[in-house]
């Protein structure tokens, strides 16, 4: 059932094509924000750079995964031009590990964050032959990114609660092509923003247009303070375009469209037409449903005698009826649960009392997902990052240690119990030619039965520590 707001009425991974050019529209801008996390994937040495149009800084991805993952590239030089951003201009590919993770910290656990990948191919790697490959946040399965062109960037993007201050984005092998990413961005959003984003469950945006510009204008920050990216959806054969100057009042605590996006919409050239557009959901089937954000503002002061009033159809069902979008103030028609669908049509009719056709500002159309799988204990898995720290261990050291269980690390044996988070029992790093003391970290591993450290370079003597672990069976 749609949902309304106060001033409010209220419906990816998504992919889209980038192949145009960002324009700052006349706009009130927002401040940047430290808490962003901008990153080049693939960019050369250990310093950054601000974007001309954002102004926001992207940093090389160096600390955010291991040093040995990946091999740095450059897309081929046809393939760069004034539209393709800086940060698409770099890649790093992974040709070998099944999985390769990016780790973002200093975050607060129980927030809610936006976390967008980007991916141009660009032919980094001259062989001309396009990836398919899966995302995952955390344990939790994301999209896959299916790159069907050298030439077209495409991104994913997911709204989600981080259950702990740190999160990782993982790119998986699925034997369909050498993975790789080109820039990783990650904002924070205020808690009440897509309130179906919870800690059950996320969003993966299929689709977001603004509609009303006839050019190329894309908006994202500063004029979206939470740099959302608003593709323009152009359709000059039927529909006409509408703008104003004027200041449009944001009137909504759950999505705060920016201002840009609310001062431009569309409307048929011809009284008599509605609006009906389809939006394509095959790229990602949702079991648990979809939701949609329908935005709308008057923009035109109309007179007394007039009267634009339609009802909203989704699939030609009839969703909204007798709707008239108030003046200058953002209104937002969206779903509050999500809804299975095959198809996404949306219908603007206008009804009979009226006498100008429906108007559209925006849309918002988003899959929902689980996340409910649990990864392995947080107080194993610090233990065993600072033990993989200190004696550099490699091999598939990434991700959760245990989950999925086909990934769970080498070396590693875990213990599995569906009311709790997987625990690790047994660690063998024998013949890893591990140097130096024994780590008091192992101590922190409180349920291990199993620990193997023989055949190493170790020196030094046995922590007390590891003596008081009442599970260790074998030493």
């Amino acid at each position: 059932m749609e949902q309304p707001t106060p001033r409010t009425t209220a419906v990816v991974p998504w992919l889209l094509l980038l192949c145009l050019v960002c324009r700052a529209p006349q706009a009130r801008a927002q401040p940047d924000h430290n808490d962003f996390i901008s990153i080049d994937c693939g960019l050369p040495g250990e310093t950054g750079y601000r974007d001309n149009t954002t102004s926001l800084y992207y940093t090389t991805d160096a600390g955010f995964i291991d040093t040995n993952a990946g091999i740095n590239h450059n897309i081929s030089a046809q393939y760069i031009n004034p539209s393709i951003p800086t940060s698409l201009h770099s890649v790093r590919s992974f040709p070998s590990g099944e999985r390769n993770c990016y780790t973002l910290g200093s975050l607060v656990s129980g927030f809610k964050y936006l976390i967008r990948g980007q991916f141009l191919y660009g032919n980094y790697d001259g062989f001309n032959r396009l990836p398919i490959f899966d995302l995952y946040i955390g344990v939790n399965f994301w999209t896959t990114v299916n790159i069907s062109s050298s030439d077209a960037a495409v991104y994913a993007e997911a709204i989600m609660v981080v259950p702990e201050d740190s999160v990782q984005v993982c790119l998986k092998n699925t034997d369909r092509g050498v993975p790789f990413i080109s820039g990783l961005d990650l904002r924070p959003l205020t808690i009440k923003l897509y309130p179906l984003a919870n800690e059950t469950q996320a969003l993966v945006l299929l689709h977001r247009f603004n509609f009303g510009p006839t050019d190329e204008t894309i908006i994202r920050y500063p004029y979206d303070p939470y740099d959302r990216i608003w593709f323009p959806f152009v359709d000059m054969t039927d529909w006409a375009e509408i703008k104003t100057g004027e200041k449009v009042k944001i009137d909504d605590e759950l999505f705060q469209p920016p201002e840009a996006v609310m001062q431009t919409a569309v409307t048929p050239q011809l009284v008599s037409k509605n609006i009906e557009f389809t939006l394509d959901l095959q790229s990602f089937p949702s079991d648990l449903g979809y939701i949609h954000m329908l935005y709308f503002c008057e923009l035109e002061h109309l007179p007394t005698n007039a009267l634009r009033e339609y009802n909203f159809y989704r699939n030609d069902v009839l969703r909204h009826s007798n709707y008239t979008p108030p003046y200058l103030v953002n209104d937002c028609i969206y779903s509050s649960e999500p809804f299975q669908v095959d198809q996404y049509k949306v219908s603007l009719n206008a009804t009979t009392m009226s006498t100008l056709p429906p108007i559209i500002n925006a849309i918002e159309l988003f899959a929902v997902i689980p996340t409910t799988i649990q990864g392995t204990d947080t107080q194993d898995v610090s233990a065993i990052t600072a033990i993989k720290e200190i004696y550099q261990v490699h091999k598939n050291w990434m991700g959760d240690p245990c989950i999925p269980k086909a990934l769970c690390w080498d070396g590693l044996t875990c213990s599995y119990d569906v009311s709790k988070p997987p625990k690790i029992r047994n660690v063998n790093m024998s013949f890893n030619g591990l140097h130096g003391g024994i780590s008091p970290n192992f101590a922190n591993l409180k349920d291990v039965q199993y620990l193997d450290l023989s055949n190493n370079n170790l020196t030094g003597s046995i922590p007390d520590t590891l003596s008081r672990i009442q599970s260790l069976i074998f030493l």
